[in-house]
């Protein structure tokens, strides 16, 4: 294809991808990743003419061939093709370099699973020349997302997809957001591992799906089992230190959708509900803290997003803590209970380590320590008797081995 997007001839593939506008209705998942006795699991042995999948805002999408280039935005749904053993397909994603070295502080653990995703085109917003060049099998976005840039409206985003490839995307259902207008009718919300058994479908891999689903469901009915009646639980709070600046922001651990996925299960008091009339928002409406509502909200677990990811240093925000007249007062800093966190937009592998990981934070009696992070190495190495999943069995999972 033409890399001049003003050049609009049909591509090849579009005899071979096809997709069409049937929406999903508002039951189809209804709270659960299972599919009915009569909508049979795609696997990757099964070769049919043609197969679909199909995920709102954009419906139903036929392919008659796995897609081969796979552009993505957000994190969130290149994790799941990565867990679809469909990795390396990827094409384009935001910030690649960022996203590689968080995902490469886990998947240090996982045998044969790796990713290279550093160079490639940093996607938002994204350029509609430059999705003309990728000539991308599909769009592994949300085409209401990407109606929120300056830079596409509804004729854009249905000019891609009718000379590209279509979008398959799901984005606002990370903390239930609301989307665009022109898309609110037909809009969804699904869970982290509903929006996954979708993107499977879109790579025939719902066999990888249902083996991961299998152990993700495990460590649910584990955490439920096992963690502290609720008046036994530690309170906790999640912030992000914005690099040199003062400023902290902070996050819900229970809200709804799939930014809270590997906390929402665990049941942790939020020390941020006792204080959230009085958080301020900042120009994007983050809600932000300093250390004197960090004191007055007083979490016994204080979760720092971003050193696994690379972004700051646990023993530097230690250190300022410890040496801040306000902040030194925390009874989670005076415990020593300041512990490293990864990233809220999560895939499916991210998830069950991320699950693992904070559980061991929150409730060491009851699914053993956490060992700690060091800045700049590998998501700790935990003995096989106090892991809460098998990485072989992942690993397999991911690699096709299983």
């Amino acid at each position: 294809m033409a890399n001049d997007a003003t050049n609009h001839r049909t591509p090849t593939r579009r005899e071979c991808v096809k997709y069409g506008g049937t929406i999903v209705g508002s039951g189809l998942l209804a709270g659960c990743t299972s599919r009915s006795d009569s909508e049979p699991t795609p696997t990757e042995s099964e070769t049919p003419e043609s197969y679909s999948a199909e995920l709102p805002p954009v419906g139903r999408i036929e392919f008659d061939s796995e897609p081969e280039d796979v552009f993505t935005i957000l994190s969130h749904h290149a994790g799941m093709a990565l867990a679809a053993g469909r990795g390396d397909a990827i094409n384009a994603m935001h910030a690649p370099g960022y996203v590689e070295s968080l995902y490469e502080t886990f998947l240090h653990r996982l045998d044969g699973v790796s990713v290279d995703w550093e160079g490639l085109y940093s996607s938002w917003p994204p350029s509609k020349e430059k999705l003309y060049e990728l000539d991308s099998d599909v769009h592994l976005a949300d085409p209401a997302k990407v109606a929120t840039t300056d830079a596409f409206d509804a004729e854009d985003i249905d000019e891609i997809e009718e000379n590209v490839a279509p979008w398959f995307g799901n984005t606002f259902s990370d903390t239930h957001q609301e989307p665009p207008e022109a898309y609110a009718d037909d809009y969804e919300y699904y869970t982290l591992w509903e929006i996954f058994a979708r993107v499977a479908d879109v790579f025939r891999a719902g066999d990888r799906y249902e083996a991961l689903a299998a152990i993700h469901r495990s460590m649910l009915d584990r955490i439920e089992r096992d963690r502290p009646q609720q008046d036994d639980r530690s309170s906790a709070m999640m912030v992000l230190f914005a690099g040199s600046s003062d400023t902290i922001w902070a996050y819900e651990l229970n809200q709804p959708g799939y930014y809270a996925s590997h906390t929402r299960p665990l049941g942790a008091p939020d020390a941020l509900a006792d204080i959230q009339g009085e958080v301020p928002t900042d120009d994007y409406g983050n809600l932000t803290v300093d250390t004197e509502l960090l004191l007055e909200a007083d979490p016994e677990v204080l979760l720092v997003l971003g050193p696994l990811a690379g972004n700051n240093e646990i023993e530097e925000i230690r250190e300022q803590l410890g040496s801040d007249p306000v902040a030194s007062e925390l009874t989670a800093v005076q415990n020593d209970r300041v512990y490293a966190q990864g990233a809220r937009r999560q895939g499916p592998l991210l998830n069950l380590f991320q699950l693992e990981m904070t559980a061991k934070q929150l409730y060491p009696d009851q699914f053993g320590e956490w060992p700690g992070y060091v800045d700049g190495e590998p998501y700790p190495e935990i003995p096989a008797s106090e892991q809460l999943f098998d990485r072989d069995r992942v690993a397999d999972i991911v690699t096709g081995n299983h």
